[in-house]
């Protein structure tokens, strides 16, 4: 065989290689960052809030879980923190691009997220809402709808932490509230609940309720500042647990531990640890797992069902129920 016959045999030798090493990597970027559940192209997308929260990662865990169950794919996304409202709505128009029939999201805010479902309505994508209601009102104005609205009831949640504390202040005193993110509806909702349970109380005096944006380190400024200003302070609810943790933190710094209660909301891994070492002294804890597979069911029952999508259609609420771990 002549030297120019060798030669072309090895240029096209490692082409071929160089061609099979392409595809593997783009497949390798295809799969960058979605679950793996099932076989085939996921037809459902989900959009989380963060998983830089525990409460998320087990919402992401719940889903993944149906979808094996179902033996089906799914892709879950999120954003970087819960400052990322417009980050979050660029997701979910790009998703839109990617085939995806149906897409379940957690808001950011009440509003972040409307222009994008609005354009999923019109190509034909089924919407579900998870645990942050988006503003219906609003929504149905801009003529768009959901599916559904799938959550734990917060003002109950409130309502539950406020119950607990009010049960060990037999003879009453001062209590704060560290709220989230200002205008965040499950935030405002646990207030809510928390707030009417503890001005029904005529012992029990609400001394302040202030947001510390879930943010652990101004939650632990908040409750320093609280604990200086209201020296009989006996007890903080947190409407989530990282708050929480944070409150414990300054209550531990003014070794106060066996005069303020503190408890938050969520049941995070590091609050039920924290209960179990007599820190927090209970959580309200929602199963973020359940709402994420109840979601996920819901959106895999619409692309099977194919129900009409139209801003008249009134959203199911899914209930789904929250505990108090006290130990």
């Amino acid at each position: 065989m002549s030297k120019f016959f060798k030669s072309i045999l090895v240029l096209l030798g490692v082409l071929l290689l160089a061609s099979c090493g392409g595809g593997e990597k783009e497949a390798k970027e295809s799969e960058s960052g979605k679950s793996n559940t099932g076989t085939g192209k996921a037809e459902v997308a989900i959009i989380l809030k963060t998983l830089s929260n525990p409460f998320w990662v087990s919402m992401k865990e719940g889903i993944e879980k149906e979808a094996a169950v179902q033996g089906v794919k799914v892709d879950i996304f999120a954003v970087n923190s819960e400052e990322d409202v417009q980050e979050q709505l660029k997701l979910l128009e790009n998703l839109m691009r990617k085939g995806y029939k149906a897409i379940g999201v957690a808001p950011l805010s009440p509003v972040n997220l409307i222009q994008g479902i609005v354009e999923a309505n019109k190509k034909g994508i089924y919407v579900v809402n998870i645990d942050e209601k988006i503003d219906m009102n609003q929504l149905k104005a801009s003529g768009g709808s959901v599916l559904a609205f799938v959550t734990t009831d917060n003002v109950k949640v409130g309502a539950k932490g406020a119950e607990y504390i009010v049960s060990k202040l037999p003879e009453g005193g001062e209590v704060a509230i560290i709220e989230g993110k200002a205008g965040n509806a499950s935030g405002e909702y646990r207030k809510q609940g928390a707030t009417e349970i503890f001005k029904a109380d005529s012992k029990i005096k609400l001394v302040a309720s202030q947001p510390a944006d879930w943010d652990r380190s101004k939650a632990l400024d908040l409750a320093a500042n609280l604990i200086q200003k209201y020296p009989n302070l006996k007890a903080i609810y947190a409407a989530n647990d990282t708050m929480a943790l944070g409150a414990l933190q300054a209550v531990i710094n003014a070794n106060k531990q066996n005069q303020i209660i503190v408890v938050g909301t969520d049941g995070a891994p590091e609050a039920l640890e924290s209960i179990k070492q007599k820190g927090l002294s209970a959580t309200v804890a929602q199963d973020s797992s359940s709402i994420g597979a109840e979601s996920f069911k819901i959106l895999l029952e619409a692309i099977k069902n194919k129900p009409e999508i139209s801003p008249d259609t009134v959203p199911k609420e899914v209930p789904v129920e929250s505990k108090l771990v006290t130990e």
